[in-house]
């Protein structure tokens, strides 16, 4: 990877690519500096950690904590991903859609990208006004009024609109995709905080085992009872770190291995004459990768799984002893129901956009009409039911993989007493898919370039 990047910096075509796209990434760190005026930071950052697995710990996470410190890009780039997302799936069900995707070619998919666009615009409005009404839900705001909602919300609305501008110019001008690079520095620079975070866990938890910091005494120096017990659980024994390394590494590993796995089905293709010449009879494969849908299962289980006590949050959390507590604690995302629920949305979200993606329909037609066939099956039903057969046990490896990758940073997390790592391994498939993706980018355009060399 790192001799990768030092070939494409030696390439002076590759090298303004690269330095267009770390121009891009500086702008983005700037913007995720900069506050929105009006809000109380302070309290808003307090406020979030305490819901830091519902679902916007999700979104805290996926705008590298931008969304907690109300900065001028707090929604991130989430807005255009849920708006892809959405007209991926509209395009399986509309028609106009379908005929734009599949025959309407360049222009197409510039109608597409153009919808996409407004959808983004769209879906920014609608977080702004709830992450505003959120902030006053819970008295975060420093100033209220009509003047502040309407800065606040303008503000968030041209922040996300830019962002997905800067993702878009570096797809074009830059290096892999734009979306996927700002999600990765997003993520990337909450690294320094998570280290620092574990150092402080260690020394609460020393604290706290020389009885130097208790419940007691933190109320006591002017904590709330509920902020006083959030600062007792972000305890971390020093063996708990090193689980978490390990862990960390083990999972990085794993994704790697998984993300290059395939399945490749053999393809044949008959031997047909045309005049005097032969052509086909060449042997060659079908690949279907494992992890075919990618994170997007995992955003989409926890965004749903989460939903629940993320309402439940804007209303208020039940006082302890009553039955709303109990039902609370019971579908609390530290809870063994959410951890169950979450594993079996996975598999589900993972088998619907393999569906979506891989059409074993029109794979069987398109090599029937090519002239190819898979050794042992007749062209037509058999071939559909056999690929049908392969899709699905590779959706479910694939799931499960998923599925593992989710709930292990849970379970860690329950294990050291630490929530703050319940989202680890979404951010790690992300980081290191976006990683990857890059790098292959970076080796198809040198390829690209020896060519063009070789040919002139």
């Amino acid at each position: 990877m790192i001799q990768t990047i030092r070939k494409a910096w030696g390439i002076p075509e590759l090298r303004k690519k690269i330095i267009f796209t770390l121009l891009i990434l500086l702008i983005f760190r700037i913007g995720n500096a900069i506050t929105v005026p009006y809000i109380n930071v302070s309290a808003l950052k307090s406020q979030l950690d305490m819901m830091g697995t519902t679902y916007f710990g999700l979104l805290n996470a996926m705008s590298g904590g931008a969304f907690a410190m109300a900065t001028v890009f707090a929604l991130s780039i989430q807005p255009y991903i849920n708006s892809s997302i959405i007209i991926q799936l509209l395009t399986v069900a509309i028609p106009y859609l379908e005929r734009l995707a599949k025959d309407g070619g360049e222009e197409g998919k510039k109608k597409i990208q153009s919808i996409t666009r407004y959808t983004t615009v769209a879906i920014a409005i609608l977080q702004a006004v709830g992450y505003y009404f959120m902030m006053k839900r819970y008295d975060l705001l420093a100033a209220d009024g009509i003047w502040p909602a309407l800065v606040i919300i303008v503000t968030l609305i041209a922040g996300s609109s830019f962002v997905m501008w800067m993702g878009e110019q570096v797809t074009e001008f830059g290096v892999g995709n734009g979306i996927s690079i700002i999600l990765f520095a997003g993520i990337i620079s909450r690294v320094p905080n998570m280290i620092s975070g574990m150092i402080d866990g260690v020394k609460t938890w020393s604290s706290v085992r020389s009885g130097t910091l208790t419940l007691e005494t933190l109320t006591s120096a002017g904590y709330s009872a509920e902020r006083a017990q959030q600062v007792l659980d972000s305890a971390i024994a020093p063996w708990g770190v090193v689980l978490l390394i390990v862990g960390m590494l083990a999972l990085i590993v794993f994704i790697v291995f998984i993300n290059d796995a395939e399945r490749r089905i053999p393809v044949q293709y008959a031997k047909r004459q045309v005049g005097r010449k032969m052509y086909g009879g060449q042997s060659t494969n079908l690949p279907m990768k494992v992890s075919m849908a990618g994170v997007l299962p995992i955003i989409f289980a926890q965004s749903i799984a989460s939903l629940p006590i993320t309402v439940w949050s804007f209303i208020g959390v039940p006082a302890d002893g009553t039955v709303s507590r109990a039902i609370y604690d019971a579908i609390d995302t530290k809870s063994v129901i959410y951890m169950v629920v979450y594993f079996i949305m996975i598999i589900g979200f993972s088998y619907f956009y393999s569906s979506i993606q891989f059409n074993p329909v029109e794979i069987a037609n398109n090599l029937k009409k090519q002239g190819g066939f898979i050794p042992g099956f007749r062209p037509g039903k058999p071939t559909v039911d056999f690929i049908k057969k392969v899709l699905n046990k590779i959706t479910l490896f694939g799931a499960i993989y998923l599925g593992v990758v989710a709930i292990c940073p849970l379970i860690v997390g329950k294990i050291i007493g630490n929530s703050s790592v319940s989202i680890g391994g979404t951010s790690v498939i992300i980081v290191v898919g976006v990683a990857l993706e890059t790098v292959k980018a970076l080796e198809s355009q040198m390829l690209m370039r020896q060519y063009k060399g070789f040919l002139e």
